[in-house]
């Protein structure tokens, strides 16, 4: 009797990178002519990422830098979901950027659905922010995984967990 394999997608990304990439961007906005006067903060979060700065012109560099040194550092720019700019005291501006983890159910329910109308030996079920995949043929997984990786998803996709 064959036995069962699986792996599970999630949405993920390493906190300790994210880290890094917004301490390089603020070097680098300290560093940079154009920015040094501006007094931008980056304010890291649990769950979102605050940018204070002078003008909406130094907000767009500042992201641009913000994503610049996350894709260096292999971060996806899928887990950034940028809010509206807004006023802030002394004619700054303010944007709050949500950091996405997880893969909601709605978003779970489309992936498994897509799944097992690709692949009808495949199982696909949502167990809480992740989606488990499994099925009897190795490379049905693995056909999985390539077709997944080619979609464009919301959010960045991890495989783990295969065996």
């Amino acid at each position: 009797m064959a036995s069962t394999s699986s792996f599970d997608i999630v949405s993920d990304f390493d906190r300790q990178e994210l880290v890094n990439a917004v301490d390089q961007a603020k070097r680098e906005i300290s560093n940079r002519y154009d920015l040094k006067s501006t007094n931008t903060t980056l304010e890291l979060g649990e769950t979102e990422l605050v940018i204070n700065t002078e003008s909406e012109f130094t907000l767009d560099a500042v992201n641009t830098i913000l994503q610049t040194k996350a894709a260096k550092r292999q971060l996806s720019l899928k887990i950034f979901d940028y809010g509206t700019v807004e006023k802030a005291s002394g004619n700054r501006v303010r944007q709050h950027i949500t950091l996405k983890k997880g893969i909601d159910k709605e978003l779970g329910k489309l992936i498994s659905k897509s799944i097992r109308d690709q692949f009808k030996k495949v199982q696909a079920s949502i167990q809480g922010d992740a989606v488990r995949v499994s099925s009897k043929s190795k490379d049905d997984l693995q056909n999985a995984i390539a077709y997944l990786k080619q979609e464009d998803w919301p959010v960045a996709l991890q495989f783990i967990n295969y065996r």
